[in-house]
């Protein structure tokens, strides 16, 4: 008699050999029921009005407007994932008990995984400001690259970060002052990308903004060095020029840079760590709550183009 494997037993080899091909089957089927619960709610409107609702004077018919589409995210928030491999942040990202994801993952290798829907709500930027926006999820794009915190960035993955935001950008309409880190809109919580990530790089590709390398020589009044309780101002001479060439008296304007660090999008409730912040992003080294006349100086330049 010939022996047969029985049906229950087939079936479970069959899947098991599936989930062995995919190690994310299960949580790509999760994903594709919330997407459809999801539709569902969108698709059942009017809602049913409850009692406490119903106390409001809706009117007796329902109007749909043929104008509407979907949000669409106005920043990219990057990050740095500070585990120790892709495979890891993967599985991070795919457990429900963890809470957080992001919309991509780059790993060291250039390869990107995309997670989520550009148009979904992310779990990736948490409590964070950045200007008057203080729900950074609900307009942004997540991006996480594969690195521990500390150690640079290989050359394959930051080209198809480069990549990936173009597409971004042109998708979305991005402004180029909307590429920002997640210790930018977090300044007092979160400290990446680290030290060693390329901003200047992204800025000459149009993906936020950098310096720039003319001189600009605001008087600085104070000591060289000060603690940020007690910040110096930057007095800005700026000489009108008469159609003969000749300069008139100058005029002189007082930028505090407290006031400069918010028009760029910080928050400064906590000036420390915003000043921390800017230093990680902007400056790169000496991370610290002090501010030298050469950061003045490249804070003031900034401050101009975020105007």
């Amino acid at each position: 008699m010939t022996n047969r494997i029985p049906f229950i037993t087939l079936i479970y080899l069959i899947l098991l050999t599936s989930c062995a091909s995919n190690p994310y089957s299960q949580t790509n089927r999760m994903h594709k029921k919330q997407a459809k619960l999801y539709a569902k709610q969108l698709r059942t409107f009017p809602p049913e009005h409850d009692d406490q609702k119903a106390m409001l004077q809706y009117g007796d018919n329902w109007v749909g407007t043929t104008n509407f589409s979907l949000r669409k995210p106005n920043f990219v928030i990057l990050h740095h994932t500070a585990q120790n491999s892709v495979e890891h942040t993967l599985k991070t990202f795919t457990l429900p008990r963890t809470s957080v994801s992001s919309h991509y993952v780059i790993g060291r290798d250039g390869d990107i995984y995309h997670m989520l829907n550009d148009y979904y709500r992310g779990w990736h930027a948490g409590a964070g400001t950045w200007g008057n926006n203080t729900d950074l999820n609900s307009s942004s794009i997540g991006i996480e690259l594969d690195n521990n915190g500390y150690e640079p960035f290989d050359e394959a993955q930051i080209e198809s970060l480069l990549e990936l935001l173009e597409v971004l950008k042109e998708r979305h309409g991005i402004p180029t002052a909307n590429f920002i880190g997640h210790s930018d809109i977090a300044p007092t919580r979160k400290v990446d990308p680290n030290v060693t990530f390329p901003w200047k790089r992204l800025a000459e590709k149009g993906f936020g903004y950098w310096y720039d390398d003319i001189e600009v020589s605001p008087k600085v009044i104070g000591d060289s060095i000060v603690p940020s309780e007690a910040i110096r101002k930057i007095e800005v001479a700026e000489n009108e020029i008469f159609e003969n060439g000749s300069a008139s008296d100058s005029i002189h304007l007082t930028i505090d840079p407290k006031l400069a660090l918010r028009v760029i999008g910080y928050d400064v409730s906590d000036l420390n760590a915003a000043i921390k912040a800017f230093k990680l992003h902007f400056i790169q080294k000496d991370i610290n709550v002090e501010l030298t006349d050469e950061d003045l100086k490249i804070l003031y330049n900034l401050y101009q183009k975020y105007l």
